[in-house]
């Protein structure tokens, strides 16, 4: 297995913590749902637009970023838009109506929902993929790590001062991460040399992205995968204090033993889809995914240890999913069209989660006492995307040795 250099662990480190900030701005509406809805007045269908509002403005950011993703040094582009993004979050502290905060999630989602296809275009560029698998298990961990610090750290100060709290404590903290990666990384701009970068309008360059066949398969499978937690997690909070019973300020210790877990596994799934391959990994992901999803929104009032086995075990699956998915995704664009292909997959993911999400807000009825009504509805949804998935990875996978024949692989930074 070939190790990283320093400047590799360097720069996973680094994609992990900003990893760790934007998912954290992402994740924070479904806890803080229960307290934003009430405190502004809100209905179901209201916070399920307020949700989605991030990831229908991102997916159009992506789009429009695509075009011109590969003509600038990949680290200039990344400090760009997470200043804007980080403007944004800012936005959402401030905001004292739902108008306010649909606004400032539109603002936040055009600048963060970029973030995720520069890191992917990023990691792609400085690992081979023979490392991959180990570096995507390490930016999963920021996700994790966003839930075993981020998510109790943001619910405690919620519940001390108010939901605005956390939002600004966010800002704060990417300030920081912002000065880090604008000191420590290196420019990322060895695919401006490449043939054909900068060659063509933004909109031909998006086009030729857009038209390889096996690429339009793997944005089909983004989209897909990314269904399940735009659907489950907005109403996932108001369905653990009212359906199952577990009181609010428990909140803090399903996130935080959920996390832990994730973030001990996903480095696990990482070297387990490098030494085995992404797609049994995938597929016992995706099965995991359907039995805890199916168990999981079909719960009745149940005690705390319950709820947590079942948020562990699901979580596992997911990023069961995930991660071999990210791998396999990495390597199918050419070094010049990461950027587009990353870009253009990011508002997919975007586009599809916030259409989830809308959905999901009215798939579900928020009753008088808070209990959320057809939740089930919302996890067939969730096991049927997961089984067609399950069909697009393995016609992405089972095209890839006419591609790899062509593509050279990435050279790992030194």
């Amino acid at each position: 297995m070939q190790p990283f250099t320093p400047y590799q662990r360097l720069a996973a480190g680094l994609m992990a913590l900003l990893q760790f900030t934007v998912v954290l701005d992402f994740m924070i509406m479904s806890p803080l749902g229960v307290m934003i809805m009430p405190a502004l007045q809100m209905s179901s269908g209201e916070f399920g637009t307020a949700v989605s509002a991030y990831a229908f403005s991102a997916g159009i950011a992506g789009l429009l970023t695509a075009g011109f993703a590969d003509r600038f040094d990949r680290k200039r582009l990344l400090l760009f838009f997470f200043g804007g993004f980080l403007l944004g979050t800012l936005w959402c502290g401030l905001a004292t109506s739902f108008p306010s905060l649909l606004a400032a999630r539109i603002v936040t989602g055009l600048f963060g929902g970029v973030i995720g296809s520069v890191i992917m275009a990023i990691t792609a560029d400085l690992f081979p993929p023979a490392q991959r698998g180990r570096v995507m298990g390490l930016l999963q961990g920021g996700f994790a790590a966003s839930q075993v610090l981020g998510l109790p750290f943001s619910i405690y100060i919620a519940s001390r001062f108010d939901w605005h709290a956390p939002f600004i404590a966010i800002v704060l903290f990417g300030l920081v991460a912002a000065v880090v990666i604008a000191v420590k990384l290196k420019p990322v701009n060895a695919h401006l040399g490449a043939r054909g970068t900068g060659q063509h309008s933004a909109a031909r360059h998006l086009l030729q992205t857009v038209r390889v066949s096996r690429q339009q398969l793997a944005f089909a499978l983004t989209a897909l995968l990314t269904t399940g937690g735009f659907m489950l997690m907005p109403f996932a909070s108001a369905f653990v204090v009212h359906n199952v019973g577990i009181p609010l300020d428990h909140l803090p210790v399903i996130y935080l033993v959920t996390g832990i877990c994730t973030l001990v596994f996903s480095p696990l799934i990482g070297r387990v889809a490098d030494r085995v391959g992404a797609m049994p990994v995938f597929y016992v992901g995706c099965a995991i995914t359907i039995a805890t999803v199916a168990f999981y929104t079909h719960l009745g009032p149940s005690p705390l240890w319950v709820l947590i086995a079942v948020n562990v075990v699901m979580f596992v699956g997911i990023f069961s999913r995930m991660i071999p998915a990210q791998v396999t995704l990495a390597g199918v664009p050419a070094p010049e069209q990461r950027g587009s292909f990353n870009a253009i997959n990011s508002a997919l993911q975007q586009l599809a989660g916030g259409l989830a999400s809308l959905v999901a807000g009215h798939i579900v009825h928020i009753g008088p006492d808070g209990h959320v009504n057809d939740f089930p509805l919302v996890g067939y949804v969730v096991i049927g995307s997961t089984l067609i998935a399950a069909l697009l990875m393995r016609a992405l996978v089972r095209g890839a040795p006419a591609v790899a024949a062509t593509a050279a692989p990435a050279s790992p930074a030194r």
